[in-house]
């Protein structure tokens, strides 16, 4: 797997070769767009506002608007220039706890995997940090957009996650509303909420409706009639104090072990 970013993490005077390999993918099944008429592949072309000439990638510059209908164009080079030699390594700026760091903050994980002559400056911040409980906040710059990171050591090796900036972050539009909550209703939802704690297994969890969406694809494809599952009926439950305890018993009879079918007792012959 190609990496998608190559640099080294410093701290202090250490000095660790690492590439980012990306963490996750998207198992989403993807679809093209066709013409409704005849099922032909819609195409999109970029095409200069000019002259109506299509323009191939190469042709393509980067240009700033600095005033309406007027740019200044950028090269490669011109990119590479705004770089400090800091920016070409995964700066460490301080250690902290992760759990001071909002989830909204996180984007996108990588796997920091040591290059050559690294793995063991690799190895010691990652049990440093993992010892203490702590991730490190870093900065480096990759392509052309400076990033914010959080190194976190785990018990195979170090995660970097992208974090956004401050600025990033959009405020919740609207605060909810916080209404009085009698005690018994705190202590039932508390109660639903400890009967449901499993710890978290991701191997457990799929993708159902993308499974749901190719049983479609491939029943459609060899011609068989589609029909649509059963809806939910809703619940008539309106009492918030009903639908806890309708919801705990729900919880606790899952648990339940199932009943054996009770075997025919046998007649005297």
């Amino acid at each position: 797997m190609a990496a998608a970013h190559k640099g080294a993490i410093s701290f202090g005077l250490v000095h660790i070769p690492v590439a980012l390999h990306t963490a996750t993918q998207d198992d989403d099944i993807h679809f093209n767009q066709l013409c409704k008429e005849d099922g032909s592949r819609i195409k999109y072309k970029k095409v200069c506002s000019h002259c109506g000439k299509e323009v191939s990638t190469g042709d393509i510059v980067k240009g700033f608007e600095f005033e309406k209908g007027k740019y200044v164009t950028m090269t490669e080079e011109d990119f590479e220039k705004a770089k400090t030699p800091k920016d070409r390594s995964i700066q460490i700026l301080h250690f902290s706890n992760i759990q001071d760091i909002r989830p909204i903050y996180f984007d996108k994980t990588y796997h920091a995997v040591p290059e050559s002559g690294g793995d063991k400056a690799y190895e010691l911040l990652r049990r440093a940090m993992l010892d203490e409980g702590k991730v490190a906040i870093a900065k480096t710059v990759i392509g052309q957009s400076e990033k914010l990171l959080c190194l976190i050591p785990t018990e195979k090796g170090i995660l970097i996650e992208t974090l956004f900036f401050f600025s990033e972050v959009k405020e919740m539009p609207k605060e909810p509303a916080h209404p009085e909550l009698s005690e018994a209703e705190l202590t039932m939802a508390k109660t639903l909420v400890n009967s449901m704690v499993q710890e978290f297994e991701p191997e457990k969890y799929h993708d159902e409706y993308q499974a749901r969406l190719r049983q479609i694809i491939e029943a459609k494809i060899s011609g068989q009639e589609i029909t649509q599952g059963a809806q939910e009926e809703p619940s008539n439950i309106i009492n918030i104090m009903e639908a806890l305890q309708a919801s705990l018993k729900q919880v606790e009879d899952s648990k339940k072990p199932p009943k054996k079918p009770r075997g025919r007792k046998k007649t005297a012959s």
